[in-house]
């Protein structure tokens, strides 16, 4: 809507005492942000004494107050919905929705119930100013009673705005409904739809008062705008909470549902997955004469495609495992062989290790991937393996493999280079603060493995940098020797 057609819908006819007021009015309590014109005056009705001169400058002011008064209300229009716009997460949208509505209509309280029409969800309900108890409490009145519920089942009296300016002095209200009013200490209620034309039906917000009130025309015209761009801003979020749960899934579901049981080692994973699905994973897996093979990666690019090389490469690289899987350098080089002929335009990195638990002995090999981690009492270091290019950048792949032996209660730390890029410090720099991280571990955390990977991922990545929206993919897989 542009800001002409705002204005002429706005434009009240036969009110023009309304808006005479010498300074700009205020926003359901925001201060304009316009500040009041120095040369307006308030306007005087014309009295018996009043000269014909100062009858003729009342209309040029109260039409100045008029436009003054539209042009503060657009802007803080302009202002909530440049917020609204800047949310990154749906929660986070639902929240300043809720707030910025509260300002518009001159509430204090309120709650907004989020139901998808097409009932794919998510749904949820949250509260502004109500604690989960009493969002509780609102949950256990019947559901016709409430407005949001008539909005969203489509009952009579629910089809837009549902004012409710003195719910204590409603003869029908379901008593219920009065014992929660009371408890909560609200006396009025005024709730909208949340409907986008791209998404149908989104939900419904409802704003509480503490005392009997409900909101002027005004009010309900601004509130309206906003909403009506706040359910399209929300319908947007929605289809991305949507496809950022089914890209999860899917990343999880390709990878181990449960580590194996295998004697003389304990097995713990970690996995953090980016809001378009990545190409890290990890695997575990029992091979013939109590061997382990153990292997982590990261297939290049995101998103779906990413998320489906990765899950064939890792099956690729099992039969390779149970196949050779003594010789890493063999099931890497028949995996190379693989990406190439399959994904010719894509790389990955990976690190198969063989290892034998009874005699702690591990052979492994590497393409283009980080050297992992041997954490214990008396060392913390990485394993040197030697260099080579990615899967995929060459004709033929080949590295040597490197063998080292693991001491009793020594955990080997394997992981992504996601684990690196997610601190945004220069790879010198994050391989010594993951070296530090694991060095950090306290003794009384290292006989657990997952502890282990917990600790150094809240080292590694404190303050926010462990955030399920962050591009990067982050893995992390040890084993500890017994």
């Amino acid at each position: 809507m542009g800001v002409c057609d705002a204005i002429e819908q706005y434009a009240p006819v036969g009110k023009p005492d309304a808006m005479n007021a010498p300074h700009l009015p205020k926003v359901a309590g925001i201060d304009s942000t316009v500040p009041s014109p120095t040369h307006t005056v308030a306007p005087t009705r014309a009295t018996t004494g009043s000269t014909p001169a100062a009858s003729s400058h009342a209309p040029g002011a109260v039409l100045q107050d008029r436009l003054a008064g539209w042009v503060s209300d657009l802007t803080t229009l302009h202002e909530l919905t440049e917020r609204l716009a800047r949310t990154t997460s749906l929660t986070d949208a639902l929240q300043e929705v809720l707030r910025a509505g509260a300002a518009l209509v001159g509430a204090r309280r309120g709650l907004l119930v989020l139901e998808p029409g097409d009932g794919l969800g998510p749904d949820t309900t949250i509260g502004l100013g109500l604690a989960r108890a009493d969002l509780g409490h609102i949950e256990t009145v019947p559901r016709s009673s409430m407005s949001y519920g008539r909005i969203l089942d489509g009952l009579p009296g629910g089809e837009g705005e549902i004012a409710r300016p003195d719910l204590l002095s409603e003869d029908e209200l379901d008593p219920r409904h009065r014992e929660v009013a009371a408890r909560l200490g609200y006396a009025a209620s005024y709730a909208l739809p949340l409907s986008a034309e791209s998404a149908g039906r989104m939900g419904a917000a409802v704003w509480l008062y503490d005392e009997p009130a409900e909101p002027v025309e005004r009010q309900r015209h601004l509130i309206g705008l906003y909403t009506g761009y706040a359910a399209e801003h929300l319908a947007r979020q929605v289809e991305l909470e949507r496809t950022r749960a089914c890209m999860t899934i899917i990343s999880e579901e390709l990878l181990p549902s449960r580590l194996p049981r295998v004697s003389g080692v304990q097995l713990a994973a970690r996995h953090r997955t980016g809001p378009r699905g990545g190409g890290d994973w990890y695997d575990a897996l029992p091979l013939p004469d109590a061997a382990l093979g153990l292997a982590v990666g990261s297939v290049t690019g995101s998103g779906p495609s990413a998320v489906a090389a990765m899950g064939r490469l890792r099956a690729s690289l099992r039969a390779y495992a149970v196949m050779e899987g003594e010789d890493p350098v063999a099931v890497l080089s028949d995996l190379e062989l693989l990406l190439r002929l399959t994904e010719p335009a894509r790389s990955a990195t990976a690190l198969f290790a063989y290892c034998e638990p009874a005699l702690r002995k591990i052979t492994l090999a590497g393409a283009g991937h980080s050297p992992p981690l041997v954490i214990g009492e008396r060392r913390t270091e990485y394993v040197e393996t030697s260099l080579s290019a990615p899967l995929g950048m060459l004709a033929c792949w080949e590295a040597p493999s490197v063998e080292f032996q693991a001491e009793a209660g020594e955990t080997v730390l394997l992981y992504t280079d996601g684990l690196l890029h997610r601190t945004g410090d220069p790879m010198d720099r994050a391989f010594t603060r993951l070296h530090a991280a694991a060095a950090s571990v306290p003794r009384a955390l290292r006989a657990d493995p997952g502890a282990v990977a917990d600790h150094v991922l809240r080292s590694m990545l404190p303050d926010g940098l462990d955030d399920p929206d962050s591009e990067e993919d982050v893995v992390l897989l040890a084993a500890r020797f017994e």
